[in-house]
């Protein structure tokens, strides 16, 4: 007789697919939506440049379309998801079209930057 006990299978080890993620029908909207927005705001900072390694990840064009959906998404779903949810939102927008204009070598018009058909003209 061993004192050894037999090692576990991988389907035993490793944790289902079920176990380690919610049912998406248990995830409220505001939920979705704002960690979306966040996904949105953290890829557009990097690419404005705004991460450690700043300038080695820099992409003005990938910017853009990550704020103009960011703008978007917030002003489509500010009704939805109530002021406390999209106030924060809509600063840390804000922040990152600012960002743009001053990373920019050629400044958008007001009115004609990132996102600014969505939100009007966004100013220091």
């Amino acid at each position: 007789m061993s004192d050894a006990t037999p090692s576990p299978t991988p389907e035993e080890e490793a944790p289902g697919f079920d176990s380690m993620t919610r049912d998406i029908a248990d995830v409220p909207a505001v939920e979705v939506i704002t960690t979306v927005a966040v996904h949105l705001m953290s890829s557009a900072a990097v690419n404005l440049g705004l991460a450690e390694d700043g300038e080695k990840h820099k992409d003005l064009d990938e910017a853009r379309k990550l704020i103009q959906a960011l703008a978007g998404l917030i002003t489509a779903s500010a009704t939805e998801i109530s002021s406390f949810h999209a106030a924060p939102l809509r600063d840390g927008l804000k922040s990152l079209q600012l960002a743009f204009r001053e990373a920019s070598a050629v400044p958008d018009e007001p009115g004609e930057g990132p996102g600014e058909k969505y939100t009007g003209p966004v100013y220091g």
